[in-house]
């Protein structure tokens, strides 16, 4: 494969990983609010999430990997997974190679889910937030062609997607327990009043 090629895959798999990572975070949203896509089960969602997550993955590896093999720039095999060793642009890559730690870990702990305690492997799963930003930050930095046209736009699409499911799932959350607690409560003595109510009527 020439440079040119690798270029032009390095650059397209970045925006095909930063798309899917959009999609991840909404489906990750739509999820956990318990909520589902019109004609689609739960079940289905669950399983698509985790599919668009695996495939982000894999984007994000070739990414990776055309960065590396790319002989336009000096990023090196190191960078990919140690942040600032890049000889090119080492505070944008390192935005890169972070996000790419952060996967890793997420995967591990994904595998041996059963094997470790629940609470970190919530605490794991509830960095992969972290990735979005990460990835953008980094395609901003790194990219010169995300710059204008239409890298720009998608770009700027999957930032207005990502905010706007942002603020729908901070509407949408479930309230706190305390907060839940007395309206269950509250729920469980009216349905008693109206129970003896009922009771009473009829006895008398």
């Amino acid at each position: 494969m020439n440079g040119a090629a690798m270029w032009y895959l390095n650059r397209a798999s970045g925006i095909v990983a930063l798309v899917l990572m959009t999609a991840v975070i909404v489906l990750g949203v739509v999820v956990r609010r318990q909520g589902r896509l019109p004609g689609l089960p739960r079940f289905v969602l669950v399983g698509l999430h985790r599919n668009v997550s695996l495939l982000s993955a894999l984007f994000l590896v070739v990414h990776v990997t055309t960065a590396v093999l790319d002989p336009f720039v000096d990023i090196g095999p190191a960078a990919a997974v140690v942040p600032f060793a890049s000889n090119w642009r080492p505070a944008a890559v390192a935005l890169g190679t972070l996000a790419v730690d952060l996967l890793v870990l997420i995967v591990v702990t994904s595998l041996v889910r059963g094997r470790i305690p629940i609470v970190l492997w919530r605490v794991v799963h509830w960095s992969a937030y972290l990735l979005w930003p990460l990835a953008f930050l980094h395609a901003v930095a790194a990219g010169s062609d995300v710059r204008s046209g239409w890298a720009l736009a998608v770009v700027l699409v999957c930032a207005g997607v990502v905010a706007g499911t942002a603020v729908v799932g901070w509407l949408l959350r479930p309230p706190p327990a305390a907060d839940r607690a007395p309206a269950a409560m509250a729920s469980i003595v009216s349905g008693a009043g109206r129970g003896s109510g009922v009771a009473v009527f009829r006895n008398g």
